[in-house]
Protein backbone atom coordinates (compact mmCIF):
# COMPACT_ATOMS: atom_id res chain seq x y z
CA UNK A 1 0.00 0.00 0.00
CA UNK A 2 1.45 3.70 -0.82
CA UNK A 3 1.14 5.88 1.81
CA UNK A 4 0.62 9.52 0.38
CA UNK A 5 0.78 13.13 2.06
CA UNK A 6 -0.64 16.56 0.97
CA UNK A 7 1.79 19.45 0.64
CA UNK A 8 1.84 20.00 4.50
CA UNK A 9 2.89 16.46 5.23
CA UNK A 10 -1.10 15.22 6.35
CA UNK A 11 -1.39 11.68 5.06
CA UNK A 12 -4.81 10.12 3.50
CA UNK A 13 -6.79 8.28 6.35
CA UNK A 14 -10.36 8.82 6.14
CA UNK A 15 -12.41 8.61 3.07
CA UNK A 16 -16.64 10.00 3.73
CA UNK A 17 -18.57 9.32 0.92
CA UNK A 18 -22.23 10.67 0.79
CA UNK A 19 -25.04 8.39 -0.79
CA UNK A 20 -27.41 10.34 -1.11
CA UNK A 21 -27.91 14.57 -1.44
CA UNK A 22 -31.72 14.27 0.58
CA UNK A 23 -32.63 14.43 3.87
CA UNK A 24 -35.97 14.16 5.75
CA UNK A 25 -34.54 17.07 8.24
CA UNK A 26 -34.64 20.06 7.65
CA UNK A 27 -32.05 21.61 10.58
CA UNK A 28 -31.14 25.35 10.45
CA UNK A 29 -27.69 24.54 10.01
CA UNK A 30 -27.11 22.32 7.43
CA UNK A 31 -30.53 22.52 5.04
CA UNK A 32 -33.05 24.96 6.16
CA UNK A 33 -36.56 24.67 4.40
CA UNK A 34 -36.78 27.84 3.13
CA UNK A 35 -33.61 27.11 0.89
CA UNK A 36 -34.34 23.41 0.09
CA UNK A 37 -37.73 23.42 -0.27
CA UNK A 38 -40.37 20.94 -2.50
CA UNK A 39 -38.70 22.72 -5.26
CA UNK A 40 -34.87 22.30 -4.32
CA UNK A 41 -33.41 20.57 -7.33
CA UNK A 42 -31.82 17.64 -5.87
CA UNK A 43 -29.91 15.30 -7.86
CA UNK A 44 -31.34 12.62 -10.30
CA UNK A 45 -30.72 8.97 -9.38
CA UNK A 46 -28.19 8.78 -12.34
CA UNK A 47 -26.48 11.06 -10.87
CA UNK A 48 -25.68 9.46 -8.17
CA UNK A 49 -22.75 7.39 -7.74
CA UNK A 50 -24.01 3.43 -8.13
CA UNK A 51 -22.91 1.10 -5.34
CA UNK A 52 -20.42 -0.47 -7.69
CA UNK A 53 -18.89 3.18 -8.50
CA UNK A 54 -18.63 3.41 -4.73
CA UNK A 55 -16.63 0.31 -4.03
CA UNK A 56 -14.36 1.14 -6.76
CA UNK A 57 -13.56 4.81 -5.16
CA UNK A 58 -13.33 3.17 -1.99
CA UNK A 59 -10.74 0.62 -3.30
CA UNK A 60 -8.53 2.99 -5.19
CA UNK A 61 -8.68 5.01 -1.98
CA UNK A 62 -7.30 2.17 0.17
CA UNK A 63 -4.75 1.40 -2.36
CA UNK A 64 -2.90 5.22 -1.16
CA UNK A 65 -3.09 4.22 2.78
CA UNK A 66 -7.22 5.50 3.61
CA UNK A 67 -8.46 2.81 6.54
CA UNK A 68 -11.75 4.57 7.69
CA UNK A 69 -14.66 4.84 5.71
CA UNK A 70 -17.45 6.69 6.43
CA UNK A 71 -21.00 6.90 4.92
CA UNK A 72 -22.96 10.21 5.22
CA UNK A 73 -25.90 11.84 3.27
CA UNK A 74 -27.85 13.90 3.43
CA UNK A 75 -29.53 10.76 5.55
CA UNK A 76 -27.71 7.78 4.13
CA UNK A 77 -30.39 5.79 5.48
CA UNK A 78 -32.76 7.02 2.85
CA UNK A 79 -30.87 5.10 -0.02
CA UNK A 80 -32.26 1.92 -0.64
CA UNK A 81 -30.81 -1.42 0.02
CA UNK A 82 -27.70 0.42 2.08
CA UNK A 83 -26.49 -3.23 3.79
CA UNK A 84 -25.68 -3.86 0.29
CA UNK A 85 -23.26 -1.76 -0.48
CA UNK A 86 -22.09 -1.96 3.49
CA UNK A 87 -21.50 -6.08 2.49
CA UNK A 88 -19.40 -4.72 -0.46
CA UNK A 89 -16.88 -1.74 1.65
CA UNK A 90 -16.72 -4.17 4.51
CA UNK A 91 -14.52 -6.88 2.01
CA UNK A 92 -12.20 -4.50 1.02
CA UNK A 93 -8.20 -4.63 1.82
CA UNK A 94 -6.95 -2.30 3.86
CA UNK A 95 -10.02 -0.51 5.19
CA UNK A 96 -10.34 -1.41 9.23
CA UNK A 97 -13.30 0.45 10.33
CA UNK A 98 -16.65 1.60 8.80
CA UNK A 99 -19.13 3.77 10.26
CA UNK A 100 -22.43 5.46 8.85
CA UNK A 101 -23.63 9.02 10.22
CA UNK A 102 -27.55 9.29 10.40
CA UNK A 103 -30.40 11.09 12.10
CA UNK A 104 -31.73 7.85 13.67
CA UNK A 105 -35.25 8.23 12.55
CA UNK A 106 -34.97 4.71 10.28
CA UNK A 107 -32.89 2.80 12.89
CA UNK A 108 -36.07 0.72 14.27
CA UNK A 109 -36.12 -0.81 10.51
CA UNK A 110 -32.72 -0.79 9.10
CA UNK A 111 -30.15 -1.45 12.17
CA UNK A 112 -30.39 -5.21 12.14
CA UNK A 113 -30.02 -5.50 8.55
CA UNK A 114 -27.42 -3.35 9.01
CA UNK A 115 -25.81 -5.02 12.15
CA UNK A 116 -25.80 -8.54 9.75
CA UNK A 117 -24.23 -6.92 6.68
CA UNK A 118 -21.45 -5.80 8.68
CA UNK A 119 -21.60 -2.91 9.97
CA UNK A 120 -20.57 -1.92 13.66
CA UNK A 121 -20.35 2.10 14.44
CA UNK A 122 -23.00 4.52 14.18
CA UNK A 123 -22.81 8.31 14.87
CA UNK A 124 -26.06 9.59 15.75
CA UNK A 125 -27.12 13.21 15.07
CA UNK A 126 -29.34 14.63 18.07
CA UNK A 127 -29.15 18.05 18.69
CA UNK A 128 -31.39 18.41 21.75
CA UNK A 129 -33.16 15.74 24.49
CA UNK A 130 -36.14 17.80 24.75
CA UNK A 131 -38.96 17.28 22.47
CA UNK A 132 -40.68 20.02 21.81
CA UNK A 133 -37.27 22.01 20.62
CA UNK A 134 -36.19 18.86 18.97
CA UNK A 135 -39.40 19.08 16.61
CA UNK A 136 -38.40 22.54 16.13
CA UNK A 137 -34.47 22.25 15.15
CA UNK A 138 -35.08 19.90 12.98
CA UNK A 139 -37.69 21.82 10.77
CA UNK A 140 -40.00 18.93 10.45
CA UNK A 141 -41.81 18.31 13.70
CA UNK A 142 -40.14 15.01 13.67
CA UNK A 143 -40.35 13.32 17.76
CA UNK A 144 -37.25 12.52 19.07
CA UNK A 145 -39.12 9.17 20.29
CA UNK A 146 -38.55 7.56 17.19
CA UNK A 147 -34.50 8.12 17.18
CA UNK A 148 -34.25 7.35 20.94
CA UNK A 149 -35.77 3.92 20.28
CA UNK A 150 -33.49 3.43 17.61
CA UNK A 151 -30.63 4.26 19.80
CA UNK A 152 -31.96 1.91 22.17
CA UNK A 153 -32.65 -0.96 19.79
CA UNK A 154 -29.13 -0.43 17.84
CA UNK A 155 -27.28 -0.41 21.34
CA UNK A 156 -28.86 -3.57 22.30
CA UNK A 157 -27.76 -4.98 19.26
CA UNK A 158 -24.51 -4.85 20.02
CA UNK A 159 -22.92 -1.07 17.91
CA UNK A 160 -20.64 1.33 18.46
CA UNK A 161 -22.57 4.61 19.13
CA UNK A 162 -21.69 8.17 19.79
CA UNK A 163 -24.13 11.37 19.59
CA UNK A 164 -23.42 13.89 17.42
CA UNK A 165 -24.71 17.46 19.26
CA UNK A 166 -24.61 20.55 17.34
CA UNK A 167 -24.61 23.24 19.75
CA UNK A 168 -26.03 26.73 19.37
CA UNK A 169 -25.92 29.64 21.39
CA UNK A 170 -29.48 30.92 22.30
CA UNK A 171 -30.92 27.76 20.67
CA UNK A 172 -29.95 24.68 22.33
CA UNK A 173 -27.28 25.67 24.87
CA UNK A 174 -30.04 24.76 27.46
CA UNK A 175 -29.57 21.19 26.68
CA UNK A 176 -25.75 20.40 27.25
CA UNK A 177 -26.18 18.71 30.73
CA UNK A 178 -29.43 17.31 29.75
CA UNK A 179 -28.33 15.69 27.33
CA UNK A 180 -24.86 14.64 29.08
CA UNK A 181 -27.17 13.23 31.71
CA UNK A 182 -29.18 10.83 29.30
CA UNK A 183 -26.42 9.47 27.52
CA UNK A 184 -24.14 9.03 30.57
CA UNK A 185 -26.38 7.10 32.33
CA UNK A 186 -26.98 4.65 29.07
CA UNK A 187 -23.09 4.37 28.68
CA UNK A 188 -23.11 6.13 25.53
CA UNK A 189 -20.17 8.83 24.42
CA UNK A 190 -21.79 12.34 23.34
CA UNK A 191 -19.97 14.67 21.00
CA UNK A 192 -20.33 18.33 21.54
CA UNK A 193 -19.73 20.09 17.92
CA UNK A 194 -19.25 23.90 18.07
CA UNK A 195 -21.40 25.40 15.52
CA UNK A 196 -19.17 26.03 12.15
CA UNK A 197 -19.64 28.06 9.31
CA UNK A 198 -20.35 24.99 6.71
CA UNK A 199 -21.98 25.64 3.43
CA UNK A 200 -23.86 29.06 2.68
CA UNK A 201 -27.03 29.44 4.07
CA UNK A 202 -27.01 28.70 7.90
CA UNK A 203 -27.05 31.98 9.42
CA UNK A 204 -23.27 31.43 10.78
CA UNK A 205 -21.88 34.43 12.90
CA UNK A 206 -19.20 34.10 16.04
CA UNK A 207 -21.83 34.93 18.55
CA UNK A 208 -24.01 31.81 17.91
CA UNK A 209 -20.52 29.51 18.75
CA UNK A 210 -20.62 28.08 22.21
CA UNK A 211 -16.65 27.03 22.50
CA UNK A 212 -15.28 23.77 23.60
CA UNK A 213 -13.98 26.05 27.10
CA UNK A 214 -17.59 27.17 27.58
CA UNK A 215 -19.17 23.91 27.00
CA UNK A 216 -16.68 22.10 29.51
CA UNK A 217 -17.20 25.11 32.16
CA UNK A 218 -20.68 24.16 32.02
CA UNK A 219 -19.98 20.10 32.73
CA UNK A 220 -17.80 20.61 35.40
CA UNK A 221 -20.76 22.52 37.05
CA UNK A 222 -22.34 18.57 37.23
CA UNK A 223 -19.56 16.09 36.38
CA UNK A 224 -15.96 15.11 37.18
CA UNK A 225 -14.18 14.88 34.08
CA UNK A 226 -10.64 13.12 33.11
CA UNK A 227 -8.94 14.23 29.98
CA UNK A 228 -8.05 10.97 27.89
CA UNK A 229 -5.06 10.59 24.97
CA UNK A 230 -5.96 10.68 21.08
CA UNK A 231 -6.48 7.50 20.15
CA UNK A 232 -4.47 7.71 16.92
CA UNK A 233 -2.77 10.73 14.63
CA UNK A 234 -5.77 13.44 13.04
CA UNK A 235 -8.32 12.18 15.44
CA UNK A 236 -10.89 14.87 15.61
CA UNK A 237 -12.54 14.80 18.93
CA UNK A 238 -11.26 16.30 22.54
CA UNK A 239 -11.94 13.10 24.68
CA UNK A 240 -12.77 13.23 28.26
CA UNK A 241 -13.69 10.90 30.44
CA UNK A 242 -16.42 10.90 33.47
CA UNK A 243 -14.60 10.09 36.56
CA UNK A 244 -15.03 6.55 37.96
CA UNK A 245 -16.92 5.15 34.47
CA UNK A 246 -15.51 4.30 30.99
CA UNK A 247 -18.19 6.53 29.81
CA UNK A 248 -16.65 9.18 27.08
CA UNK A 249 -18.00 12.45 25.84
CA UNK A 250 -16.19 14.65 23.57
CA UNK A 251 -15.44 18.13 21.75
CA UNK A 252 -15.32 18.97 18.18
CA UNK A 253 -13.60 22.38 18.36
CA UNK A 254 -13.15 23.31 14.66
CA UNK A 255 -14.11 26.76 15.22
CA UNK A 256 -11.98 27.40 18.87
CA UNK A 257 -9.27 25.33 17.85
CA UNK A 258 -8.68 24.22 14.00
CA UNK A 259 -7.36 20.79 13.50
CA UNK A 260 -6.21 21.66 10.41
CA UNK A 261 -2.90 20.88 10.92
CA UNK A 262 -3.45 16.76 11.27
CA UNK A 263 -6.48 16.62 8.67
CA UNK A 264 -6.14 13.28 7.18
CA UNK A 265 -10.03 13.42 5.49
CA UNK A 266 -11.03 13.74 2.17
CA UNK A 267 -14.93 13.41 1.16
CA UNK A 268 -17.03 12.43 -1.67
CA UNK A 269 -20.47 14.05 -2.50
CA UNK A 270 -23.07 11.85 -3.88
CA UNK A 271 -22.63 12.73 -7.79
CA UNK A 272 -18.94 11.85 -7.26
CA UNK A 273 -17.04 14.37 -6.26
CA UNK A 274 -14.19 14.83 -4.44
CA UNK A 275 -13.31 17.29 -1.57
CA UNK A 276 -10.35 17.45 0.35
CA UNK A 277 -12.17 20.29 2.68
CA UNK A 278 -15.30 20.28 4.51
CA UNK A 279 -15.35 23.70 3.26
CA UNK A 280 -14.46 23.51 -0.19
CA UNK A 281 -15.98 25.71 -2.95
CA UNK A 282 -14.98 23.07 -5.67
CA UNK A 283 -14.45 19.30 -6.09
CA UNK A 284 -12.64 17.22 -8.69
CA UNK A 285 -14.80 15.26 -11.07
CA UNK A 286 -14.47 11.27 -10.14
CA UNK A 287 -17.33 10.28 -11.69
CA UNK A 288 -16.33 11.78 -15.24
CA UNK A 289 -13.07 9.34 -14.68
CA UNK A 290 -15.02 6.59 -13.60
CA UNK A 291 -17.21 6.78 -16.90
CA UNK A 292 -14.26 7.34 -19.24
CA UNK A 293 -13.15 3.41 -18.69
CA UNK A 294 -9.76 4.38 -17.19
CA UNK A 295 -7.74 1.71 -15.39
CA UNK A 296 -7.47 1.65 -12.43
CA UNK A 297 -3.88 2.43 -11.93
CA UNK A 298 -4.77 5.48 -13.39
CA UNK A 299 -7.54 5.76 -11.57
CA UNK A 300 -5.31 6.22 -8.48
CA UNK A 301 -2.89 7.69 -10.05
CA UNK A 302 -5.15 10.45 -10.44
CA UNK A 303 -6.41 10.43 -6.81
CA UNK A 304 -2.99 10.56 -5.80
CA UNK A 305 -2.17 13.63 -7.57
CA UNK A 306 -5.04 15.32 -6.21
CA UNK A 307 -4.41 14.22 -2.75
CA UNK A 308 -0.17 15.60 -2.95
CA UNK A 309 -1.27 19.04 -4.45
CA UNK A 310 -4.06 19.75 -1.26
CA UNK A 311 -3.46 22.71 0.91
CA UNK A 312 -7.04 23.18 2.84
CA UNK A 313 -6.24 24.88 6.20
CA UNK A 314 -9.42 26.91 6.47
CA UNK A 315 -10.17 26.38 9.82
CA UNK A 316 -6.63 28.19 10.58
CA UNK A 317 -7.50 30.96 8.18
CA UNK A 318 -11.19 31.45 9.30
CA UNK A 319 -11.17 35.35 10.07
CA UNK A 320 -9.73 36.44 6.75
CA UNK A 321 -11.61 34.06 4.78
CA UNK A 322 -15.08 33.26 6.01
CA UNK A 323 -16.75 35.25 3.72
CA UNK A 324 -14.53 35.29 0.60
CA UNK A 325 -16.22 32.04 -1.01
CA UNK A 326 -18.82 30.11 -1.60
CA UNK A 327 -18.90 26.95 -0.29
CA UNK A 328 -19.95 23.43 -0.46
CA UNK A 329 -23.18 22.91 1.45
CA UNK A 330 -22.50 20.40 3.82
CA UNK A 331 -25.93 18.06 3.27
CA UNK A 332 -23.89 17.52 -0.33
CA UNK A 333 -20.83 15.87 1.41
CA UNK A 334 -21.65 15.10 4.81
CA UNK A 335 -20.01 16.59 7.81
Amino acid sequence: MNQIQDIYQRPLRDLRISVTDQCNFRCKYCMPAEIFGSDYPFLKKEEILTFNEIERLAKAFAGIGVKKLRITGGEPLLRPDMPKLIEKLIKINGIEDIGLTTNGVFLMKQSEALYHAGLRRLNISLDSIDDTLFQKMNGRGISHRSVLKGIDKAKDLGFSIKINMVVQKGINDSQILPMANYFKERGITLRFIEFMDVGNHNGWNWEKVVSMNNILESLRTQFELEPLEENYYGEVAKRYQYKGTSTEIGFISSVSESFCSSCTRARISADGNLYTCLFASKGFNLKKLLKSNLMDESLLKEVSDIWRSRDDRYSDLRKERASEKRKIEMSFIGG
